[in-house]
C-alpha cells in the first residue's frame, strides 16, 4: 500500500495533485457542524441536501434507537413488518392517496432505476412491447448506476461508460429565474419540440422522466408549474407515463411537501428518497399508481417486477422516516418563511454584486449564477474557490460550477438565515477582491 495515496476514495473528488485533505466533522446539532478544530460552520446545504430537520434531531434519533433494540433487519421478500407498514400508509396518505404502491430500495439511484424499469415493463406487460422511448431533459442529473446516469445530461461524468448507456430522447428544460421575460416562448419552443417527437415516433414512447420545477445538480435549474401542466397534457393526448424524480424536491423543498402537489399535476411515478429519512439513514421508494401496478398483479411470472434489495424496507430506515414525517407539518411555517428570506435577501445580493445574476428562489431553495470568464458548468473554478474559503466564513456551501445555491434545514432560525446571508456577503466580497 502507497501511504502517500488516501485510502478512502472520495465521492465526486479529483484525486491528484488538486486533492485537498478533507474536513474532519466531530459532532453536528441542528444547522451546526462542528470541526475538529472546534470551529463551527452553518450547513447551508443540508449535508448534500439529506438533513431535512437538523443533525441529531433526538425525535428521529430516540426512534432509531428503540427499533434497533426490537427488529434490525429482515429479508422483505415474503415478509413484513410494522414500521415498513406505517412509513407507506404515512406517504400514501400525505399524497391524498393518488399514489397506491410503494416499492422500496436503497438510495435515489436506485429509486429511477426502479421507476424506468417499472414504466418500460407497464407496457410490455400490457402488450406494448414498441413503447421503448424514454424522454428526458438536458442538464438533467438522475443518479450513477447505468439506467439513471443514461438518463441524465451527458457529461465527463458519464463519458467513460459511453458505450454502456441505454438511448434517451432530450429536450432542453424550461429554466427560468427572477425577471426572465423570455420565459413563455422557451416554454412554447420546448413542448412544439415534444409535441413533433410524440407525433413522428408514432406509439414509440413509454415514458417521460423529469425533475419538478428542480434540476437539482444539473445547475439548480428552476421551471414554472405552468410549464409541467402542459408537459401532462401533452403526455396524457399520446398516453405516455410520467415519471416524477422527487429524490432531492420531495419533502417539503419546493413549499408543498411534494412538488407534484405544488404543480398541480398528477405524475403516474415518483421516485423519493434524500430527506426520506431525514438524512440519518439511506433508504428510498417509488410510488406508483393503481393503474401502472395492475399491470404487474399478474399470476405470469414473467409479468412480475423481478427486482429487490438485500437492504429493503430496512427496520431502522423505516422508523427514522416515519419520525421525520411526523416533523414535517411542523415545519410549514418556517419553510415559508425560510423562502421569503431567501428572496429578499438573494435580490439583495445581485443588487450589491454585480457579477450575479439570474437568482431564483422556489421552496427553502435558493440559487443564483456567477458569471466569470470561464465556461458554464460543475468545472468553472469558482466553485473549488468558494469550497475552500467557505469554512473561514462559518459556512457549508458547495456551488455547483457557477451556481451557488443554498438549501438549509427546516430548523434553521430567521436570524440564523439572515446572519448566514451576511457571511456570503463577506464571503463575495472576498472573492470580488481576488478575482473582479
Amino acid at each position: 500500500m502507497d501511504d502517500s495515496l488516501p485510502k478512502i476514495w472520495k465521492p465526486f473528488t479529483v484525486h491528484g495533485k488538486a486533492y485537498t485533505q478533507p474536513i474532519k466533522v466531530t459532532r453536528a446539532q441542528g444547522i451546526w457542524l462542528t470541526l475538529e478544530d472546534g470551529r463551527q460552520i452553518k450547513d447551508l446545504i443540508s449535508s448534500w441536501w439529506v438533513n431535512l430537520y437538523g443533525h441529531a434531531h433526538p425525535e428521529v434519533a430516540a426512534a432509531i434507537s428503540r427499533q434497533a433494540q426490537e427488529l434490525e433487519h429482515v429479508i422483505f421478500a415474503g415478509f413484513t413488518h410494522q414500521p415498513a407498514e406505517d412509513l407507506v400508509d404515512k406517504l400514501l396518505e400525505m399524497n391524498g392517496h393518488h399514489f397506491g404502491h410503494a416499492f422500496f430500495s436503497d438510495n435515489g439511484s436506485t429509486a429511477v432505476e426502479v421507476a424506468l424499469k417499472i414504466a418500460y415493463q407497464y407496457w410490455h406487460n400490457t402488450g406494448q412491447t414498441n413503447r421503448r422511448r424514454i424522454l428526458t431533459f438536458e442538464g438533467a442529473y438522475h443518479g450513477d448506476t447505468v439506467g439513471a446516469m443514461s438518463a441524465g445530461e451527458p457529461s465527463v461524468f458519464n463519458e467513460p461508460f459511453r458505450d454502456w448507456l441505454i438511448r434517451f430522447d432530450r429536450v432542453p428544460y424550461a429554466s427560468t429565474w427572477h425577471d426572465d421575460t423570455g420565459v413563455q416562448d422557451k416554454e412554447d419552443h420546448i413542448l412544439r419540440q415534444i409535441e413533433r417527437l410524440f407525433t413522428d415516433g408514432g406509439d414509440l414512447f413509454a415514458a417521460i422522466l423529469i425533475e419538478p420545477l428542480i434540476q437539482g445538480a444539473g445547475g439548480m435549474n428552476m421551471c414554472r408549474p405552468e410549464f409541467l401542466k402542459r408537459l401532462h397534457t401533452l403526455a396524457a393526448a399520446h398516453d405516455v407515463l410520467v415519471i416524477y424524480d422527487e429524490v432531492m424536491t420531495g419533502f417539503g423543498r419546493t413549499g408543498d411537501w411534494f412538488a407534484w402537489q405544488q404543480a398541480a399535476t398528477k405524475p403516474d411515478i415518483i421516485c423519493l428518497s434524500k430527506g426520506l429519512t431525514a438524512g440519518f439513514l439511506p433508504m428510498s421508494l417509488t410510488l406508483t399508481t393503481t393503474e401502472v401496478f395492475r399491470a404487474f398483479n399478474h399470476d405470469d411470472a414473467n409479468k412480475t417486477l423481478w427486482h429487490g434489495h438485500s437492504y429493503t424496507a430496512n427496520p431502522l430506515g423505516c422508523a427514522a422516516a416515519c419520525a421525520g414525517l411526523n416533523l414535517l407539518p411542523k415545519s410549514d411555517l418556517q419553510r415559508k418563511s425560510i423562502q421569503r428570506i431567501h428572496e429578499v435577501e438573494m435580490a439583495g445580493l445581485c443588487a450589491t454584486f454585480p457579477f450575479l445574476h439570474r437568482w431564483r428562489v422556489r421552496g427553502t431553495i435558493a440559487a443564483v449564477d456567477i458569471k466569470t470568464s470561464e465556461r458554464d458548468g460543475y468545472f468553472n473554478r469558482i466553485a473549488a474557490e468558494i469550497k475552500k474559503m467557505a469554512p473561514a466564513y462559518g459556512l457549508l456551501i458547495r456551488p455547483l460550477g457557477q451556481v451557488l445555491y443554498l438549501m438549509p434545514p427546516y430548523c434553521i432560525t430567521d436570524d440564523e438565515l439572515r446572519e448566514a446571508y451576511k457571511d456570503i456577503g463577506r464571503l463575495l466580497e472576498a472573492i470580488k477582491k481576488a478575482l473582479y
